[in-house]
């Protein structure tokens, strides 16, 4: 496209118009990591039982995963225009609900209503900002700058907090969404235009329900059982959560319009890369939570120089996620899927050479050196999977591409963030259910202080562990498995 013709009204409008989107993807995509800085304010201000804290943090994401696809068919069958303001709309009054709450009760409510309006943005906002540029070189581009937003939205989430946090309450992380919303709903039905396509298929509620409900009811489980151990109750909801989710997946074999397409998985490129994103986001929101306490309440930094820390991290996740077309085009696709599981987990084992005296320089290394992996990921995998499929399933491929990032970041602390409190709870002095919550205790002795946080450093270090082991032999898999030349 030459200068100009950008130069014309029509082109002025859709830049202006992906300029009203991209504030929207950013927060969107923070609000995935923005509360790992925050914790340790959250459960000194609300005091959140374990398991509390823990859907604190992953409910949102839990929504969002569980609702894109979804979310996607109601607004090709309504429109996408209606459908991303509805939830812009439901987003705003979830983070001011989420700002105010008093209770860890109503904050997880609220987190859960921000997720709901969440699920509503990610979908609609790429398909209009793609209606916007007719010209096929343009949009690749546009939509190249989308993920970068969503990415660096991930990557500076927890940044953001901790330099809000410096100089307001912990309710200031939600906050900060408010403003952005309003603009965008002033700006949205002047700059961008309704988007619905004709072949959307139905919506299977069942298929909706098993499936949030089948997620809910395991991680449920899981959490219990990290938090309080084994009962009756954690192991019934844990065998449910699993049935149901069986159901659910046989279910999509049978129905027309599937919520998730599992033909697509017979080809093993497709897979890997859907792989790639869901284990890269889980390793990457257990490291960062986790990563955020051991700043905090091990080795003692206010929650400024945390953030600082976690700033060299976030650049280079940043630049690669700008620079991965580059990177890709110059080693080949299926070497950089393959460095993606290498890189994070690398980085990641370094972790285990923190100690409650020092951590510093190992930390930065570590988020540095997994950055490279994590922005690969972040740009690589959806790219590689709608390139693995049919042209006319590409609709498909994109969205479950998208809900595996979402749910690998809600599972990464579910998953390895209870494995953690787990440890915790096994190897900590027994004065309360976290080192948050223990640390805040009156009168401690300096010998049960150490105890609790060589506890929780213990955690930390088998959660990072099992995550930097099941990236390692994924990147292994897929080297010995794909094809030397992966389809453009």
């Amino acid at each position: 496209m030459t200068d100009a013709s950008l130069s014309r009204p029509v082109d002025q409008k859709a830049w202006l118009g992906l300029m009203a989107v991209l504030p929207l993807v950013l927060i969107v995509a923070m609000d995935g990591s923005i509360l790992y800085l925050a914790m340790p304010r959250v459960t000194s201000a609300l005091t959140p039982t374990a398991d509390q804290a823990l859907w604190i943090l992953d409910i949102y994401g839990f929504v969002v995963g569980s609702l894109l696809i979804t979310f996607g068919n109601i607004g090709d069958r309504y429109g996408r225009l209606k459908l991303i303001m509805v939830g812009a709309v439901v987003f705003g009054v979830g983070s001011l609900g989420a700002a105010y709450a008093q209770a860890p009760e109503t904050l997880i409510a609220f987190r859960a209503l921000m997720g709901l309006g969440g699920a509503t943005l990610l979908p609609s906002g790429l398909a209009i900002v793609s209606a916007l540029f007719p010209d096929p070189r343009l949009r690749a581009q546009v939509i190249g700058i989308f993920a970068a937003t969503f990415s660096a939205g991930f990557a500076i989430g927890p940044v953001v907090g901790g330099l809000l946090l410096q100089h307001y309450t912990w309710g200031s992380v939600f906050v900060i969404n408010v403003p952005v919303v309003i603009a965008f709903l002033i700006a949205a039905p002047i700059l961008l235009r309704e988007v619905r396509y004709t072949h959307y298929g139905r919506i299977d509620l069942p298929s909706l329900l098993l499936s949030f409900v089948g997620i809910l009811l395991f991680t449920w489980s899981v959490k219990a059982a990290a938090a309080y151990g084994f009962t009756v109750a954690q192991a019934i909801a844990g065998i449910v959560g699993i049935v149901v989710l069986a159901l659910f997946l046989h279910r999509q074999t049978r129905i027309e319009y599937p919520l998730l397409d599992l033909s697509l998985f017979r080809d093993r490129i497709f897979s890997i890369a859907i792989l790639t994103g869901l284990l890269s986001l889980v390793v990457w929101a257990a490291a960062g939570y986790l990563s955020g306490i051991y700043l905090q309440s091990v080795l003692g930094f206010d929650v400024l120089s945390a953030a600082l820390l976690t700033l060299p991290g976030a650049i280079v996740l940043t630049a690669v996620c700008v620079g991965a077309a580059r990177i890709v085009e110059r080693i080949g696709r299926k070497p950089a899927l393959v460095a993606t599981h290498l890189l994070i987990s690398a980085g990641v084992f370094l972790l285990l050479f923190t100690s409650t005296e020092a951590g510093i320089a190992m930390f930065i290394a570590s988020t540095t050196i997994a950055g490279i992996g994590y922005g690969l990921s972040f740009s690589l995998v959806a790219e590689v999977a709608v390139s693995a499929v049919p042209a006319e399933r590409a609709g498909a491929a994109a969205s479950i591409a998208e809900t595996s990032n979402e749910l690998g970041n809600a599972l990464g602390i579910s998953l390895l963030g209870s494995l953690a409190a787990l440890g915790f709870r096994l190897l900590g002095p027994d004065v309360a259910g976290t080192l948050n919550e223990t640390l805040d205790q009156p009168a401690l002795t300096a010998e049960t202080v150490l105890h609790a946080k060589q506890a929780f450093l213990t955690g930390l270090h088998v959660a990072v562990a099992v995550g930097g082991l099941l990236t390692l032999a994924v990147g292994i898999i897929a080297w010995l498995w794909l094809p030397r030349n992966l389809p453009e």
